[in-house]
């Protein structure tokens, strides 16, 4: 299981690596630019991002303790395996738009102009979080959602929405490079 997580990690160093390509060289305004009112900017979903990953920062470092158990709702929910091949699926694909599940993480209108440097700083911050998870068996560790509580998953499906999630607003920013009007 350890391969695994230092999967996750390349994973998401890489979408770390992408963001400074493809957003590094543009200005605050650029990066704050929306395509349309009902539409987020480039700083947005990084913000996003970052914002959604820390809701996880509690059960990894609860992992990492060492302390941890699963709840009875963990151990015997019977949506397990279906939830988790749900949240997988419905985050490697861009068909379909969903709402932010919480207020928590909606970014606000305009984001810091280092928004990318700390997009970067970020995925540092959540892969040595993941260091403090090598060996936990990632699929019989259940985890529940941060935001939905009887969701239930694999902590193996949960790090796969955590990269999947981060590529799918990483190529929703990028359209927004491409979008009409994008200040050049």
């Amino acid at each position: 299981m350890d391969a695994r997580i230092s999967q996750i990690q390349a994973e998401m160093r890489q979408v770390a690596e992408d963001a400074r390509a493809a957003f590094g060289s543009y200005s605050g305004e650029q990066l704050n630019w929306k395509p349309g009112p009902d539409s987020w900017s480039i700083a947005q979903c990084l913000d996003h991002i970052i914002k959604t990953n820390h809701e996880f920062y509690p059960e990894f470092d609860l992992i990492a303790s060492g302390n941890r158990k699963n709840t009875f709702w963990q151990s015997y929910s019977p949506f397990t395996g279906m939830t988790g091949r749900f949240l997988v699926n419905a985050v490697k694909t861009d068909s379909k738009k969903a709402k932010a599940p919480s207020k928590s993480i909606i970014p606000p209108s305009d984001v810091a102009a280092d928004i990318v440097e700390q997009f970067a700083g970020h995925i540092e911050e959540v892969i040595s979080k993941l260091q403090g998870i090598v060996g936990v068996d990632v699929r019989n560790t259940v985890v529940s959602s941060p935001f939905l509580s009887a969701m239930t998953y694999t902590l193996e499906d949960g790090l796969t929405v955590l990269v999947e999630h981060s590529k799918r607003h990483i190529r929703q920013a990028k359209r927004v490079l491409e979008a009409d009007g994008f200040p050049k």
